[in-house]
């Protein structure tokens, strides 16, 4: 199975030891406003991140592209990729499908997506994330938008079995304000979005930031433009044969994110378990065979 083609800013991130002071100046540009940030002239980047035009060639170089020209066709085609709607990507995976069961294909590329996301996450980032989680002095809040607020919804229902005060923001812009009033500094927004990248979710993520929340991102490869505010972005791969985009390696570090936080506090999350299990024994929730 070939290994799938690495974005540019999973190429920056990735590569951010080998870059210069004045480099990481540039790259902190483009992935500020990505990709729409790389797409104007060298003479404009060069301008925007103050460093001279030669910098920025050695910086693509180092990236492995020819020249800016070939790295700002590439963030063209990343551009592309995250405007499609389901009928494009549809279309796009059709036209060069091999003789192959579509079971079988896409749970190859959604095992491929699982290894390249696992590649490129840094495991002291997640035990960061983690760690921020679990810290019982911190509100823990949960936001997604039109599809993933099933991930949200996720997350939200294991850690409210873990710790307290975990609140799940509505997706409906209407409502949120609510939630926003009682936010406070410190306090965690755990948020999800992936292309094409929501509005009201990255108002919502600018506003909690403005109130002093610590953001926790989970996008795909391409990073949703709160990244820019986000103090921990986690990046999966979604792309699939499908019309749709695949949230397998999204939920597989989501899944080891709960699995950890129930760890850092196992007897206070075991009180509560058992608790719940007790309210569950009175409300006949589940069905008893003995």
């Amino acid at each position: 199975m070939e290994p799938h083609e690495t974005t540019v800013a999973e190429r920056l991130n990735a590569r951010q030891r080998e870059l210069t002071r004045a480099e990481r100046q540039v790259s902190d540009v483009i992935l500020s406003n990505y990709p729409a940030s790389g797409l104007g002239s060298i003479t404009e980047l060069a301008e925007a991140a103050d460093v001279s035009t030669p910098t920025i060639a050695r910086m693509v170089q180092k990236l492995d592209f020819a020249g800016y020209p070939e790295f700002q066709a590439k963030l063209r085609e990343e551009l592309n990729d995250i405007l499609s709607n389901p009928i494009a990507k549809r279309e796009t995976w059709v036209s060069a499908a091999p003789d192959q069961h579509i079971l079988n294909r896409f749970t190859q590329e959604a095992t491929e997506n699982i290894r390249s996301s696992l590649e490129q996450l840094d495991p002291q980032i997640f035990d960061r994330i983690a760690a921020l989680v679990a810290d019982p002095d911190r509100r823990v809040y949960i936001a997604g938008g039109r599809i993933t607020q099933t991930l949200a919804n996720y997350l939200f229902l294991h850690l409210q079995m873990i710790r307290p005060n975990v609140v799940l923001v509505p997706s409906n812009s209407n409502a949120w304000p609510h939630y926003l009033l009682d936010l406070k500094e410190g306090d965690i927004l755990a948020v999800f979005d992936i292309r094409r990248y929501e509005s009201s979710t990255q108002l919502l993520a600018e506003m909690a930031r403005e109130r002093g929340a610590e953001i926790i991102l989970f996008t795909d490869q391409w990073r949703s433009p709160i990244q820019a505010i986000a103090g921990h972005t986690v990046s999966a791969r979604i792309t699939v044969p499908s019309a749709w985009d695949s949230s397998i390696a999204i939920l597989l570090v989501v899944e080891a994110a709960i699995a950890a936080v129930q760890e850092m506090h196992w007897d206070d999350t075991r009180g509560r378990t058992e608790e719940l299990e007790g309210i569950f024994d009175r409300t006949g929730l589940f069905r008893k065979f003995v």
